[in-house]
């Protein structure tokens, strides 16, 4: 007997999709999340067809102080070639063209669909932002958290950038401060490729399924997504990591009656920029003195860390942090720096040391 092919919809799905007027009904998105990071990103092309390669300055050539009848021995600056790579985000939504055509409502039920596999790419990429690791998964790219992994300098040069939060056990999560701009962090997409999730309507076709003996044919709507994306750290010194910040209700848990102080790393994390953002700067467009090099910064945190924020916005005493109207939106803001909610921040992070 014929088994239903794996992940394909079947007529009990489309029952539970249908209100009592025959339509397609509206699906409450009980699933979705809210990862303003996507939103915030540069996308740039790549220099290569599967990743950018970016030279860095690695020394400085030195001058001599010379005295009379002596020479001056020549000297050069040193550099270093880096190769971000590019990962393939890609899937198939296909739908039964009878079970579809059922209540003809087809548009509508196609698109239904469609939205479930955009929100799930959408929280599959901000997850890999975040926390992508060729060393653990080669076929995706490398995100944030595995460049920012240590609080010791004689590690990783970019530990000068992790603040540690003194969180001691595995119930933490961190605070990013994120420098957007064509030559200190942003997104890429392969040479000459179109940038950004790409969608392709197949409409009508036949679709083979190996999943049955003998294998089986019928026809199927189809849609194809696929998100080619990567990330290019081209300047270190423009993202900063608080890790260790413990989300526990114990002391000195984010909940507990004696909480960490995060206005006071926050501050540490601003400094730890080359140059400071200005302040009171709008949302869209906080810049750096120098706009060349940063075109957006914002700090970026989960939903509980973005709560503690705003409430303690709240408190008049804390200058810095504001609550202000943007697009006729209230945005938590710290010295001009608006601190943006991204869900796919896990609040179970292991102690970073």
């Amino acid at each position: 007997m014929a088994t239903n092919p794996t992940g394909a919809l079947t007529y009990a799905d489309w029952v539970r999709r249908v209100d009592p007027d025959g339509k397609s009904a509206v699906i409450v998105e009980l699933l979705s999340q809210t990862n303003e990071i996507l939103d915030d990103m540069l996308v740039m092309e790549g220099n290569l067809p599967t990743g950018h390669r970016t030279t860095v300055r690695t020394g400085l050539p030195s001058a001599t102080w010379r005295l009379f009848n002596y020479g001056v021995p020549t000297t050069k600056s040193t550099t270093a070639q880096i190769t971000d790579s590019i990962g393939m985000l890609e899937t198939y939504s296909v739908v039964d063209k009878d079970l579809a055509d059922l209540n003809g409502d087809v548009a509508n039920f196609r698109l239904s669909e469609s939205q479930a596999f955009l929100e799930g790419m959408s929280q599959q990429m901000a997850s890999t932002v975040v926390y992508g690791n060729t060393a653990v998964n080669p076929e995706r790219f490398m995100g944030f958290a595995p460049r920012y992994n240590t609080v010791s300098t004689t590690t990783a040069q970019t530990a000068y950038n992790v603040i540690d939060g003194l969180g001691t056990q595995s119930v933490n999560t961190s605070l990013w401060l994120i420098c957007w701009g064509a030559n200190t962090v942003s997104a890429i997409s392969p040479k000459g490729a179109p940038i950004g999730l790409q969608h392709k309507d197949w409409g009508d076709v036949r679709q083979i399924y190996d999943t049955n003996t003998p294998i089986g044919r019928y026809e199927g709507y189809t849609d194809h997504f696929q998100w080619k994306i990567g990330l290019s750290q081209r300047d270190w010194r423009y993202t900063v990591r608080l890790c260790n910040v413990d989300t526990s209700s114990t002391s000195p848990g984010l909940l507990s009656t004696t909480p960490i102080n995060l206005i006071n790393a926050m501050v540490r994390m601003v400094h730890r920029l080359p140059t400071a953002p200005a302040s009171a700067a709008p949302v869209q467009t906080t810049d750096a003195p120098t706009p060349s090099m940063v075109k957006k910064c914002a700090f970026y945190c989960n939903r509980l860390l973005s709560t503690y924020l705003d409430i303690q916005a709240l408190n008049k005493t804390n200058v810095l942090l504001q609550m202000q109207q943007w697009d006729g939106k209230p945005v938590t803001t710290f010295r001009g720096i608006p601190v943006r909610t991204v869900d796919a921040i896990l609040s179970n992070e292991t102690r970073i040391t």
